[in-house]
């Protein structure tokens, strides 16, 4: 085994054994039991990814303030709450993994 992959799988360990993957992982099966609700979350990220990649318009705004308004209601439900949130901190730390990388080896 090289070194890189050899430290590739120092990596992913650390990853698995992180607070940020562990409570992700928590979270996606408490959301197995919830097949319903991970099916509403799933749709309110469809909408925003749809949202995201609209062509700007007049309604463009209104649409937008109004899925946030819904977002905001819906994160109410602190099941929902919770596995976003942990969503979120786990893609932030891969992230942050990502760009620590690409700026090391300047690849551009």
């Amino acid at each position: 085994m090289s070194r890189v992959e050899a430290a590739l799988e120092e990596l992913i360990a650390a990853v698995i054994a992180s607070e940020e993957y562990r409570e992700y992982d928590r979270q996606k099966q408490i959301m197995k039991e919830q097949p319903e609700l991970k099916a509403q979350i799933d749709r309110f990220r469809q909408e925003n990814f749809e949202l995201q990649n609209s062509v700007q318009s007049d309604e463009l705004f209104d649409r937008t303030d109004e899925f946030s308004r819904r977002l905001e209601e819906f994160r109410k439900n602190p099941l929902v709450d919770a596995f976003l949130n942990s969503e979120l901190d786990f893609c932030r730390m891969i992230q942050e993994i990502n760009g620590k990388i690409v700026e090391v080896v300047n690849f551009e």
